[in-house]
């Protein structure tokens, strides 16, 4: 997987867009019942708080998360959150790109694919209306109910970052607030340019929350180094609600560590991988590589 070669393709529109839907398939080896109306209104509540179930059939059920309102200009309503019919899985639509970068579930991503073939997706509505703090840890939460709706669930998908996850790691993590929604919702890619010594680190996902992604464009310091800051920088943005300003400058990374002595300039800038999206290109000063005039 590693050693492939891909190509810029910036007119990719398929892939996830800005405040788009947080889309979740569970997959499953063997076909699964959508869970009775009073047992899912339950999780739910126990999970998101104040829940009502305004449908319930065989196609899908909906609940109106009645303590995150959508404000618009025409009026007020709860965010909602769908769960769809269990239905056939064929794995279409993940190619080798979308694949090379699952490093959640890097020994366990294609045995996932050929046994799972059944899925239920789930999304939120209307959430993108939402402070991103708050749409956040509305998503965590509807994640956590619908592990436990679904104990059969093999994997989680997540489809606005590319991130694949084994169930159990999704039920057992021990993180908390908005840093879940990091976790399972935002993915830090990592690309060698290919005739060249230099790396491009970025992030996908934050845009799901209106909310910069990163990137980096490096060359000659640790790869990990530089995804472990991107997640720190990624959970300081959500967390402040984006306090950085175009030319304004975050601690580096000395060492391994990040460190006030080193700072690294920022510029919003377009992505320079799929899917399009405004990102916050960080200049890692005598590490940086391309073009930054």
């Amino acid at each position: 997987m590693s050693n492939q070669v891909f190509k810029q393709n910036l007119d990719d529109k398929k892939g996830p867009q800005p405040g788009g839907p947080y889309l979740i398939q569970m997959l499953f080896k063997e076909p699964v019942e959508m869970p009775d109306k009073e047992k899912m209104t339950d999780i739910m509540e126990k999970h998101i708080g104040s829940t009502e179930c305004f449908c319930y059939d065989k196609k899908m059920a909906g609940f109106a998360a009645q303590e995150h309102i959508a404000e618009f200009k025409d009026g007020k309503c709860p965010v909602q959150l769908m769960v769809m019919k269990c239905d056939k899985f064929k794995g279409k639509g993940f190619d080798a790109f979308l694949m090379s970068q699952m490093w959640d579930c890097q020994e366990d991503r294609e045995r996932i694919f050929r046994e799972c073939k059944y899925q239920v997706v789930a999304t939120d509505m209307l959430a993108a209306a939402l402070p991103a703090l708050e749409r956040a840890n509305l998503d965590a939460d509807f994640l956590e109910a619908l592990a436990e709706l679904y104990p059969s669930c093999e994997a989680f998908y997540f489809q606005n970052c590319g991130k694949l996850f084994l169930a159990e790691d999704v039920r057992s993590h021990q993180i908390e607030g908005p840093d879940r929604f990091i976790r399972f919702g935002v993915n830090v890619r990592f690309f060698n340019i290919e005739g060249t010594e230099d790396m491009l680190i970025d992030t996908v996902g934050m845009s799901t929350l209106f909310l910069p992604d990163l990137q980096y464009h490096f060359h000659d310091m640790d790869p990990n180094w530089v995804v472990n800051h991107a997640y720190n920088v990624a959970s300081y943005i959500l967390a402040n609600d984006n306090p950085i300003e175009d030319g304004e400058t975050v601690d580096g990374v000395e060492d391994g560590q990040m460190s006030r002595d080193v700072q690294w300039k920022c510029r919003y800038e377009d992505a320079l991988i799929q899917p399009p999206r405004a990102v916050l290109d960080i200049n890692m000063g005598e590490y940086a590589a391309g073009n930054r005039d």
